[in-house]
């Protein structure tokens, strides 16, 4: 009788496991186990060796049924994977850990700059009608004098001879290769024997510069503005990140926005509240707009002006304005305006109860 273990039990999963199961069972184990997290350690080794000889077969599937229905002796006779299929069969497991293998390789060369993220407030003038404004930062840009490379003008980076220009280097322990940054060109995969001056072989110096940025008319706080090509510098002269603009809207005394549309407040007298008038706004564009208050508007009532409110950031058209009624109720009273008030409060009162009575 075989004196293996079971290879479930070794992975801690059940029989029905599925394969993202199994996959991640050994994943942790080999995490745990692995020689490298353990030097010296000659039980974790042992678990680990386990661990991969138990992952082989249950991964299988025809491995996996005859093992199921046969157990270890099911296994004698079938020819046992070579290192190269056993390394393409880890090799998205190892690569979480230890930085990935063959096509996963980082190779050195251009690469293309971070992207850069800045807020900027806005007026809601500003929103309503679109602006322009400078952005300052302070960041690397890329060398003038070597355009990026880092190598003297007139000299070239010469391939890492450790590496073989793939940033990489590997090294193998047992049937499993695991990989590391090349320790000659940090990864880089070349070097520059001959530094540019300027830059010291960096191939970017840091600047004060400024960039021009276009708000559209609409434009509200939360939302965000791409600017391509003007993030950090590209590396060894690939193409530079994006700019990307955080919009944070300021708040306004007179006006509240609430997407398209604007809210504002009017102030009317008791009479013309009560007779009807008119009411003069100033919008945030500085524009003009009259609103009609209809006889019998009550306090708090909203009248609403359809295309006065902001313009919608996509052209087409404009929201609402929506303009909340407040009536004022004077402190002060001449005495002849008390006796009006009077006359006029018996003359509702008269008018009141003809309607009931009506």
């Amino acid at each position: 009788m075989s004196q293996k273990r079971d290879y479930y039990e070794i992975l801690g999963v059940a029989k029905d496991a599925s394969a993202e199961d199994v996959r991640k069972a050994y994943r942790q184990s080999a995490l745990k186990n692995h020689p490298d997290r353990n030097p010296g350690d000659a039980e974790a080794e042992g678990r680990f060796k386990e661990a991969t000889e138990a992952y082989q077969v249950i991964s299988d599937e025809e491995k996996r049924a005859r093992y199921d229905r046969f157990g270890h002796a099911g296994l004698e006779g079938m020819p046992a994977a070579d290192s190269g299929d056993i390394f393409s069969h880890f090799q998205d497991i190892f690569s979480e850990f230890f930085g990935g293998f063959g096509g996963q390789r980082r190779r050195g060369g251009p690469a293309r700059g971070q992207d850069i993220r800045v807020q900027q407030r806005l007026t809601l003038k500003d929103s309503m009608l679109g602006c322009k404004r400078e952005v300052a930062m302070r960041t690397p840009v890329a060398c003038d004098e070597c355009t990026g490379t880092g190598a003297k003008p007139g000299t070239k980076r010469k391939q890492c001879t450790t590496c073989g220009g793939v940033g990489q280097v590997s090294t193998s322990r047992g049937f499993v290769m695991f990989t590391q940054t090349c320790p000659e060109c940090s990864g880089e995969g070349s070097v520059v024997k001959t530094p540019c001056t300027v830059c010291k072989g960096l191939g970017a110096v840091e600047k004060q510069r400024k960039v021009m940025v276009a708000y559209p008319a609409g434009i509200d706080g939360g939302q965000r503005l791409r600017v391509p090509g003007q993030g950090m510098p590209g590396h060894q002269g690939g193409p530079s990140g994006d700019l990307y603009v955080d919009i944070e809207l300021a708040p306004d005394e007179r006006f509240e926005r609430d997407g398209a549309d604007l809210i504002t407040r009017a102030s009317v007298s008791f009479a013309e509240a009560a007779l009807g008038g008119t009411a003069g706004l100033e919008l945030p564009d500085e524009s003009a707009v009259t609103v009609e208050v209809p006889a019998g508007t009550q306090p708090g009532e909203v009248i609403t002006l359809k295309g006065k409110g902001m313009p919608r950031i996509d052209g087409r058209g404009r929201g609402a304005l929506q303009v909340v009624v407040q009536v004022d109720v004077p402190r002060s009273l001449s005495s002849r305006a008390k006796d009006l008030l009077r006359e006029l409060d018996e003359e509702l009162a008269r008018a009141r109860e003809n309607a009931k009575t009506a």
